[in-house]
């Protein structure tokens, strides 16, 4: 089946005023999960990453989902989550969907089982054959609704409405289920694959953290990411992510400013450490330089996954009148929970 690029989203810094494009803007949900395109032809189901990279054999509970409830052949815009927590307090598990990427057959089978995904559809691209990407998203939409009106678990279409300031209260109360933002789409726009017509807004916060080290770049010299912590409730200092996607010259620049914080073995040479490997990072190199703990740098950031960074953070700028000691799990902003199924409803 042909391969189509997903539609992608600029990021704004706050939710759009709905007649601030032509023709209007439509809001949804941003789901945090893998984006997928998933064609069906009325036998085979095909589930394409936002990248091409094929995710069919990883999710054999979708597919046969998507094989028993879609009415006809199709191509779905879409993404897939799993669900975890107890009724009445559900949220997305971004460990879990990780999770199902694995290379044994038996264990993708045995996850599909213990952490069964779901799809979130909000874009029908082709129907019965014919390609609605040169119809405009209002259209698209409304074939979409019409098409999966009668779908059940776990196939599910994404809210939608057009009313800003209710799209201004999802950015805050969904994100306690573990969402990610809100995206507004333009209504009289046609789908264009790989371009970003569409429109993010996320979550924009800041953190004092504390420089454990560096990773050197891929290309031998400068610092390739700066190794981020936090000190918790039992005073230990826990790696929480990291800072990368500096400049050549910064790279360089940063070798320089962190020398004298670089710790030092009786004979003079780089102590080094290792973070935890994953099965995503087997094979890579993953030994750092260990810095004495007292640099503070403000970071940017959208939200947590646990006791880390959900994605690479984005240097601000250095705190020296933060003692790194102050650096607690304490300052981060924790949402409030929000029940999954009153989003998914």
């Amino acid at each position: 089946m042909p391969t189509i690029a997903p539609m992608l989203a600029k990021a704004v810094d706050s939710v759009p005023a709905a007649d601030s494009v032509e023709g209007g803007l439509a809001y949804e949900p941003k789901w945090d999960g893998f984006r997928a395109i998933v064609h069906y032809d009325g036998e085979s189901v095909v589930i394409d990453s936002r990248g091409s990279k094929p995710l069919t054999r990883y999710f054999p509970d979708l597919v046969d989902a998507f094989a028993r409830l879609l009415p006809g052949p199709c191509v779905l815009d879409g993404e897939i989550v799993v669900r975890s927590g107890a009724l009445g307090n559900e949220r997305l598990d971004w460990e879990a969907l990780s999770a199902r990427i694995h290379p044994a057959e038996s264990r993708v089978a045995q996850l599909s089982r213990q952490t069964p995904a779901s799809f979130v559809a909000f874009d029908l691209l082709s129907l019965d054959g014919e390609s609605l990407l040169d119809s405009p998203f209002s259209e698209r939409r409304a074939a979409l609704e019409g098409f999966a009106s009668g779908l059940g678990q776990p196939l599910h279409l994404s809210q939608i409405t057009t009313d800003a300031e209710l799209a201004t209260r999802w950015l805050t109360e969904f994100e306690g289920a573990g969402l990610d933002g809100v995206v507004a789409k333009p209504l009289a726009a046609v789908y264009s694959p790989g371009k970003r017509v569409m429109l993010k807004a996320k979550h924009h916060r800041t953190a004092d953290v504390v420089v454990l080290g560096y990773r050197v770049h891929k290309s031998g010299s400068g610092v390739g990411s700066l190794l981020l912590g936090l000190y918790g409730d039992d005073g230990e200092l826990r790696n929480v992510g990291g800072i990368s996607a500096f400049s050549d010259r910064r790279r360089g620049e940063l070798v320089d400013e962190l020398e004298p914080l670089v710790q030092r073995d009786d004979a003079g040479d780089a102590v080094r450490g290792e973070t935890e490997r994953s099965r995503f990072s087997a094979g890579k190199d993953v030994s750092y330089v260990r810095l004495e703990p007292t640099r503070v740098v403000e970071v940017r950031y959208d939200q947590m996954e646990g006791s880390r960074f959900r994605h690479t953070v984005q240097f601000d700028r250095w705190r020296p009148d933060r003692d790194a000691r102050s650096c607690t799990f304490e300052q981060l902003e924790i949402p409030v929970a929000y029940d999954l199924r009153k989003v998914l409803a």
